[in-house]
């Protein structure tokens, strides 16, 4: 039986249209540790791999593992814009922000 990370892992590999061997390239990981992800009860992942195949899946830590609450008022895709948005650089995120400032100004 697998796990809800197990399932949640193949089912946004499969949206992405990624086959094992492609996310496992994605997220510097083999493609046997992937299918392991998906099949074994319970997955013992690490927290980097965990990231990497998230990261890869373009979604959150959180989503994979299912800490997410049902009627969490964050969602995933803001989750994901703001992880995104950290990794900007300090310049980046200045214009960002202005962005949206000129956004919001209607």
């Amino acid at each position: 039986m697998t796990t809800r990370m197990g399932d949640r892992i193949r089912e946004l590999r499969k949206r992405a249209g990624f086959t094992l061997e492609r996310l496992a390239q994605a997220s510097d990981s083999s493609k046997s540790y992937i299918w392991e992800l998906e099949n074994k009860n319970p997955p013992r992942p690490s927290a980097e791999k965990l990231a990497k195949i998230a990261m890869a899946l373009d979604t959150t830590v959180d989503d994979l593992i299912g800490t997410d609450m049902p009627d969490e008022e964050i969602s995933t895709e803001d989750k994901v814009f703001f992880r995104k948005y950290q990794g900007l650089s300090a310049e980046d995120k200045k214009k960002m922000r202005k962005m949206l400032d000129l956004w919001d100004d209607d």
